[in-house]
């Protein structure tokens, strides 16, 4: 990771760590960068966030001081930029948005001709350019200056594809949208509308400063409570950028990613649409997960943490599903990165064509409990390496056999160790966690 650009882009608070200055920059140089042969058609979309109008005009600035052309989305999804981007021939998309972080954090996600997130070698650049190494790059005269244009439509068309994805009705269930304040309040209900459902909407009243406040797929209680309270036969709950997506069945549990990925991948299989019989996972999914997707016969790989990393296995592999615990699930028949909106259609198209509720769906799965506690620490690289620390790791995991496991893993952003263990009960987790954390401690490790 760069000094600005993360996992999932260029992300902090707007106008302290992300600043205008800098958006403008990022728009500078894309422009300049992807004109270079021609002149470059640039797609941006946002989220609701106040800052997202500022930095989408700095961003357009910056472009169209490069000489490219802009075509706002306006308010959209990240999974629809990626999807207009791809299909519609743009040189490369922006989204802007902070996806799940409070309102006051903004971010700059960059999406390549393929509806990929951007390679790192280009975000690298644009740092270069931030910081003054690249050097000068020129300004656009006279008709070389870009335009910019309203582009609504391609939202529109991103919306008739993800109804056109459904195979079947949704006639008779009651869907309750849990739209988090952010990007699905533009699209979520018309789609499940327009796919018969009865739709019902909580959190759609965008103000520029409560997206995901107290809502969406971060905070699921008042989803909970409201599926519970209206007998609703399913809920789905968005991220303020909607790439991602959790549930709630019909009894007000919660469906979480793992469970998503073991009702998808299951009725996958049946329809021998599973490619290689495999589903991409996280280091971080449940091993209830794991032990479910053991007895359906269903193989699994897993990799770093970051919807970004599943992406790029099930591309190298020819894996058609994949995702997180968060609510990331790709579906690589369908999109390039992960899509809320459309997870929701396919846990809805299981439900009707099963047959069955989602609590019946969701019942293999018995999630085990988890504790992850982080501890600071001087070298994170040094701590993982620590003989003392890796012994105390090796025995953790050999007490616990196949009745649960331990992870170590460094923080991508700060000198931090997470601790990680699952097992049947919570007591037994938070010893083997204190256990190793002391170890770390005895070590003289922490800063």
């Amino acid at each position: 990771m760069g000094k600005y650009f993360g996992t999932d882009g260029y992300r902090g608070e707007a106008n302290v760590s992300l600043t205008v200055d800098n958006a403008f920059k990022v728009g500078r140089f894309l422009g300049y960068y992807f004109s270079r042969e021609k002149k470059a058609n640039v797609l941006i979309g946002k989220d609701t966030r106040r800052s997202s109008y500022m930095l989408e005009e700095a961003l357009s600035a910056g472009l169209t001081a490069s000489g490219a052309n802009v075509y706002l989305l306006h308010v959209t999804t990240t999974p629809s930029v990626s999807y207009v981007v791809r299909t519609e021939d743009f040189d490369l998309g922006i989204m802007i948005s902070a996806s799940h972080n409070p309102y006051y954090d903004n971010g700059i996600k960059l999406i390549n001709s393929a509806g990929h997130k951007m390679e790192a070698e280009v975000e690298q650049l644009v740092e270069d350019y931030i910081d003054g190494i690249y050097g000068d790059i020129p300004l656009a005269k006279r008709d070389d200056i870009g335009f910019t244009v309203d582009y609504a439509m391609g939202r529109n068309r991103y919306i008739a594809s993800l109804i056109a994805t459904a195979t079947r009705s949704f006639k008779g269930k009651r869907v309750a949208l849990d739209l988090a304040n952010g990007s699905a309040s533009s699209i979520a209900k018309a789609v499940f509308d327009a796919l018969g459902a009865k739709t019902f909407v909580i959190n759609d009243q965008p103000d520029g400063t409560n997206i995901n406040k107290e809502c969406g797929s971060t905070h699921m209680e008042g989803l909970i409570r409201f599926v519970k309270e209206n007998g609703m036969d399913a809920g789905f709950a968005y991220d303020g950028d909607a790439d991602r997506c959790l549930a709630v069945d019909e009894e007000g549990n919660l469906i979480d990613g793992d469970k998503i990925l073991y009702i998808c991948g299951k009725q996958m299989k049946e329809e021998g649409k599973l490619t290689n019989n495999t589903i991409v996972t996280t280091v971080m999914s449940n091993i209830g997960l794991y032990k479910a997707l053991d007895e359906a016969g269903i193989n699994y790989e897993k990799t770093s943490v970051g919807d970004k990393y599943v992406y790029e296995n099930m591309m190298k592999n020819g894996h058609s599903l994949g995702g997180e615990q968060s609510g990331h699930i790709i579906f690589s028949k369908h999109a390039r990165t992960g899509d809320g909106i459309l997870t929701s259609i396919k846990l809805m198209e299981t439900v009707m064509e099963t047959k069955k509720s989602l609590s019946e769906l969701a019942k293999p799965v018995t999630i085990y409990p988890q504790v992850l506690k982080n501890i600071s620490v001087k070298d994170k690289k040094a701590t993982l390496e620590n003989k003392a620390v890796k012994e105390a790791e090796e025995k953790v995991r050999k007490e616990l056999g196949d009745s649960g496991r331990i992870l170590l893993r460094a923080s991508g952003t700060e000198e931090l160790v997470r601790v990680m263990v699952e097992a049947e009960k919570n007591s037994i987790c938070n010893k083997y966690v204190d256990m190793v954390i002391d170890v770390i401690k005895k070590e003289g490790l922490t800063s």
